[in-house]
């Protein structure tokens, strides 16, 4: 296989390289604002920790139940609550008027003619019917609109005292932007954007990861030296796969409840995809957080990372490439000899690449634990819980980066040894030349030197 690469065909591979890393970052960053407006407006704050939720839900179930109202189905509920009612509404009367009747003369004699003719009793012995009439009287349409309509104001009116204050606005330009009519048309919108976008960056990304790691092999199957033009291919094959790395999402950390549903008057109360906990970062974007942060410790922490993962990295390409060309005698250079030779025991790579995988390993442990417990925990509530904790895209590129960049430092090993292999023959062989020359200038007749 020849190490020669011609230059049309890196060419072509440049281009297509920084055409598929443009890509990837770009749908990446725009898929990770997707799932950041997601989480806002499903998160449980807004739904199963929201009273205006609570609200909504129980009053559509109590407005439903109103005016499925029917009298005669609870005949035997109402009847004895009308005939207490009567009993006491008749003693309250009887004991009004003897009351009024004692202030004056005329009432005391009124009062007198109601005793002897007006038995309490008697009214009372009457009640069954009264309630009867009554019963009857409530089951006409008429009187069953006028008595839903008096439950159902009733309803509203303790319904409208009962409400949470929310700042909805974040919501509220999530859901416009969207173009969709309400949160849960935003929801539906969102998913499949999410869920097409996500699988195109990975068929970008892991495309992206086969042609570095094809070119890579190409050159380290070849027998012969690897051309300068080659191995810039290769240094800016490996420069774009970093930055696409720092760049993109790594890890998405996601636990939520799928569903939460019960039955109340036969009726379901119902939540769905209420976000518990989401965050999506990059390697960037923990830098970013960091630095940003109050406390001193923490803005030491991101500046460790971003330069030992980031800034080492490329500074050691750049130096790669100057000890490649030995510009302005570079191999002399302490600084190039130290990115070159020793800034790899320095570079964090490896290290963050373990990092973040035990962060995953140990959030979703976590998260399964918990939300286990929680699915759990009360056999008459359905609860569905999931665990989105994810590697991303950003991951494998940063993780391609580092072992590709160990094969890049073997193939300048292998030129330096080779050049150094011509500079020692070259310089054997002129010595020879010289030994030779000489021993013919010693040989040489005294008559020919004359």
């Amino acid at each position: 296989m020849k190490a020669q690469i011609r230059s049309p065909v890196i060419l072509s591979i440049l281009i297509l390289s920084i055409f598929l890393s443009q890509q990837i970052i770009s749908l990446s960053l725009n898929n990770q604002e997707r799932k950041q407006n997601y989480a806002e407006i499903s998160h449980i704050k807004y739904g199963l920790f929201s009273v205006n939720q609570w609200k909504k839900q129980l009053s559509d179930i109590i407005t439903i139940e109103i005016s499925e109202l029917n009298l005669r189905d609870n005949e035997k509920q109402l009847r004895p609550l009308i005939q207490a009612q009567l009993n006491n509404l008749i003693d309250k009367v009887d004991k009004k008027i003897r009351t009024k009747n004692r202030k004056t003369f005329a009432g005391k004699m009124k009062q007198s003619l109601m005793d002897s003719f007006v038995d309490i009793k008697d009214i009372k012995a009457g009640i069954p019917e009264y309630t009867d009439s009554i019963l009857k009287l409530m089951e006409k349409p008429k009187s069953k609109k006028n008595l839903q309509g008096l439950l159902l104001k009733k309803v509203e009116g303790y319904f409208d005292k009962t409400f949470e204050t929310q700042d909805l606005t974040r919501v509220n330009e999530i859901v416009a932007k969207t173009g969709a009519i309400d949160v849960a048309g935003a929801q539906l919108l969102l998913e499949q954007q999410i869920s097409d976008t996500g699988e195109r960056i990975s068929l970008l990304s892991f495309s992206f990861i086969a042609l570095a790691i094809f070119l890579f092999a190409w050159v380290g199957f070849s027998k012969g030296p690897m051309t300068s033009s080659t191995y810039i291919l290769l240094t800016a094959m490996l420069l774009l796969v970093l930055i696409a790395g720092v760049a993109t999402p790594m890890i998405d950390l996601e636990a939520k409840i799928s569903e939460m549903s019960f039955v109340l008057f036969d009726h379901p109360v119902q939540f769905f995809n209420q976000v518990l906990y989401f965050q999506t970062k990059s390697v960037l974007d923990v830098f970013w957080l960091m630095v940003t942060n109050p406390e001193l410790k923490m803005k030491v922490v991101g500046f460790l990372i971003v330069v030992f993962s980031v800034i080492f990295p490329v500074l050691k390409l750049i130096s790669g490439v100057g000890y490649y060309y030995n510009y302005r005698n570079a191999r002399e250079n302490k600084w190039i000899q130290f990115f070159v030779m020793k800034s790899g025991k320095w570079s964090m790579t490896d290290v963050m690449i373990i990092a973040i995988f035990m962060a995953y390993i140990g959030f979703n442990g976590i998260l399964s634990s918990q939300l286990g417990k929680l699915h759990d925990a009360d056999k008459e509530i359905v609860l569905l819980t999931t665990n989105g904790t994810s590697l991303q895209p950003g991951f494998y590129l940063f993780m391609g980066y580092a072992v590709l960049a160990l094969f890049l430092s073997e193939f300048l090993s292998r030129k330096i040894v080779i050049l150094d292999s011509k500079t020692t023959l070259k310089a054997s062989t002129q010595r020879l030349e010289q030994k030779k020359a000489l021993r013919d200038f010693e040989h040489e007749p005294a008559s020919n030197l004359s």
